[in-house]
């Protein structure tokens, strides 16, 4: 593959998904890529990009993106996110939906299931205090191969060592051979859907949280900030949103605010949000 080629996949794949690669990152493709050119009997990589530019293969063309996306991700991944989930944002949410009883999250770039499962399972434990609620849990990824697995929610042993509690395991997950599958009732409260982050998503609705981690690293300043802005479009007025541990705002957005109390946890700017800081304050 020429510096060309090179540049013209690096091309494709920030116009198709966001991703922005780096002129270093020669030795990912050719490593990622190279099962592609053996499942579509492509014999190298210069060919495999002059496919691409001609359109011919919609199929190649989502495969190449499909290969060239990280979907690392398990169970209560960085436990932080989901104390503040379990902790602050339900306690919240649960005194000031009591009207409605409706709770709507987003997980973006869900990946094979992980986070949206673990969510899940924090409102199975907590459902006695909210009776007839209406939870939407809405969580969408690029990767059909990855939406798949998430939902199947069978993974192995392994998967389900890595952050999941033995109490949850045992709990939630039926062992099927030497793997585990969850169990149907959480399964069913996580709707999975395809979606392209750079694309068009105000058909999703309003959320009152939406939980984006560790995707926006992979964007230029550019792209993040257009995905930012059109994220805090689908939040409620009061809703909030969760970022990874090294993901910021800071010089990209003025559409969102940081709460300073909390690691991660934006709203919307122009609001009256402000998570811990009133009713529950004394809970830190």
């Amino acid at each position: 593959m020429t510096e060309l080629e090179f540049e013209a996949l690096r091309a494709f794949l920030k116009a198709r998904s966001g991703l922005a690669l780096s002129t270093d990152k020669r030795y990912l493709v050719e490593s990622r890529l190279a099962p592609v050119c053996t499942r579509f009997k492509i014999e190298n990589l210069s060919i495999l990009v002059r496919e691409i530019k001609s359109g011919r293969s919609r199929a190649l063309e989502d495969a190449t993106i499909e290969a060239m996306t990280t979907n690392e991700t398990f169970f209560f991944r960085d436990k932080a996110p989901f104390d503040l989930f379990q902790d602050v944002l339900l306690p919240r949410f649960i005194k000031e939906r009591a009207a409605s009883r409706r709770l709507r999250i987003w997980c973006a770039a869900a990946s094979s299931g992980q986070e949206p499962y673990s969510l899940a399972m924090i409102l199975k434990e907590a459902s006695a205090r909210m009776p007839g609620w209406q939870i939407d849990i809405v969580a969408t990824d690029i990767s059909n191969d990855v939406l798949e697995k998430a939902r199947a929610g069978i993974y192995n042993q392994f998967e389900v060592q890595r952050g999941l509690p033995v109490r949850l395991l045992v709990k939630y997950f039926a062992q099927k051979g030497e793997q585990w599958q969850i169990a149907p009732e959480i399964r069913s409260m996580v709707d999975f859907r395809y979606l392209n982050l750079i694309e068009d998503f105000s058909r999703l609705g309003q959320f009152d949280i939406v939980y984006c981690r560790n995707v926006l690293i992979y964007f230029d300043i550019q792209m993040k900030a257009n995905v930012l802005r059109r994220i805090a479009q689908q939040m409620a007025p009061d809703g909030s949103l969760v970022l990874g541990a090294s993901e910021t705002i800071l010089g990209i957005t003025e559409a969102l605010t940081l709460d300073p109390a909390y690691r991660g946890l934006y709203a919307k700017s122009g609001t009256a949000n402000s998570v811990g800081r009133t009713a529950l304050a004394g809970t830190r």
